[in-house]
Formats: structure tokens, sequence, C-alpha cells
């Protein structure tokens, strides 16, 4: 069981996520994410609002790695998961509302990534090292 630390949620709540997917054929797509939040330890989650590429590349393939930094500190964090989408619930609602509260769009779908693999992006000796 991966669990994020009080470390790495800092990072994630101060921080814009990077989200990395690929499509059918394995070509990659990165997009910033500035809803990425945590729902639990285990669990990231976001709001998907263009229905654009992110969001076909997770139906075609749940695999997915976002990326967040803290370029103050110099240090920041890779999660690798699976995706799953959201699309009404109780879940949809919560982030729906969370949204809506601060200007944005309501989202299309709210992805949901459990957390298989984390990652260290601060440079020096443990930079690319697998942590969990």
């Amino acid at each position: 069981m991966v669990k994020v630390t009080e470390e790495m949620k800092e990072i994630i709540e101060k921080g814009l996520a990077f989200v990395g997917t690929t499509d059918k054929e394995g070509k990659p797509n990165i997009g910033p994410k500035g809803s990425m939040r945590l729902e639990d330890e285990e669990t990231l989650i976001f709001a998907e609002g263009t229905g654009k590429k992110t969001l076909q590349n997770l139906k075609d393939n749940p695999e997915v790695c976002v990326a967040t930094v803290d370029r103050e500190k110099m240090d920041g964090y890779q999660f690798k998961g699976k995706a799953e989408l959201v699309e009404k619930g109780p879940l949809y609602e919560k982030v729906a509302k969370f949204a809506e509260e601060r200007g944005r769009q309501k989202p299309i779908a709210v992805v949901k990534i459990k957390i298989e693999e984390i990652y260290s992006l601060k440079p020096g000796p443990m930079a690319g090292e697998r942590i969990v």
C-alpha cells in the first residue's frame, strides 16, 4: 500500500501538477492540472475540464504519471498509477463544487488516481529513485 507523506502532501497542495498520459499509439501528452489534490493518503484527484487529449488518452490507457515540484525547496515527486474516470456521484459533485467555488467550469469528469509508485524529483543522488 503506497501512502503520501506530509511533505508530499504539502508539495501537491502548493504546486502546479503536470499529468502525463499516452495515446493508443504510445505518443505522450503532458498537461498542467491546477485542481490536483489528495482525496486520501493513497489517491490523487483532479477535475478534467477540457475533455481533450488527457481525457481521451485516459479512456484508451489508464496508466498515468503526475509530477509536482516545489521550486523554492528544489524538491518534488512523481506519482504513477491507474486512473479512473468519475462522471457522476458524490466524488464528482464534491469536485464540481470545489471547481465552481473557484470560478472554474464544472468538470467533464473527475480523474481519480490510485497511487502505485512514488519517485523522487529532488536534484542529487536520489533523483529519479523510486521511494515507494
